[in-house]
């Protein structure tokens, strides 16, 4: 049997991705191999991470796709996505900094597991800016610390079963962007060990 096959998607500057091709084939993550990058913004850095590391991209943004196929629905888009996604014959997708939330056009069709990276502890920060909120949560007094995890896709934003939870602190009197940093640094980790457990879950009988 080859490596098993993860596909990727991204929308931004793609520094998770980063930290997916460095771990791929070696002892944090052996026996994988990124074969799709995708991306929903055509401006994505990642797309150059990943033809920088050789690997196939691919691209396709909601709006420009509606406004092309008259009569589509946002699940149409989801579907075509799916549909493209499903042409590398994953093993696993993983949402790396993905900013657009799947219906059931996506979901139904992806068959094979797919988890998502949050900047956020379970049920605390659901959604986007959740690094944002939480550090004004801390300022407030509400919160002692923060997270990241990697957890199951399902319908509900950020509310699938979680597979590698993190604990970051807030450290009293550090900037936004010092405790952003710290958070980031987390997500690099936790990325490649939920990729790395989802695929050795599928090696079980």
């Amino acid at each position: 049997m080859g490596p098993r096959r993860v596909v990727v998607l991204i929308s931004g500057s793609g520094t998770n991705l980063q930290a997916l091709i460095d771990a791929q084939d070696t002892p944090a993550l052996p026996d994988a191999q990124i074969v799709l990058v995708f991306s929903n913004r055509k401006a994505a850095y990642g797309l150059k991470r990943a033809e920088d590391a050789k690997i196939p991209t691919g691209y396709l943004a909601l709006q420009p796709y509606l406004k092309t196929n008259p009569g589509k629905t946002r699940d149409d888009y989801d579907a075509e996505v799916a549909k493209r996604i499903l042409a590398a014959q994953p093993d696993v997708v993983v949402l790396a900094g993905w900013m657009h939330v799947f219906g059931d056009g996506f979901l139904s069709l992806v068959s094979v597991p797919v988890i998502n990276l949050h900047p956020a502890l379970p049920g605390a920060f659901d959604g986007t800016n959740a690094i944002e909120r939480a550090y004004d949560a801390f300022q407030r007094g509400e919160i002692e610390h923060s997270g990241a995890m990697v957890h199951r896709v399902v319908k509900d934003v950020d509310r699938g079963e979680p597979l590698v939870v993190r604990n970051v602190p807030i450290e009293k009197g550090e900037s936004l962007e010092d405790f952003a940093t710290r958070l980031h640094a987390t997500e690099w980790q936790i990325i490649v060990e939920a990729t790395r457990l989802v695929l050795s879950q599928l090696q079980q009988p």
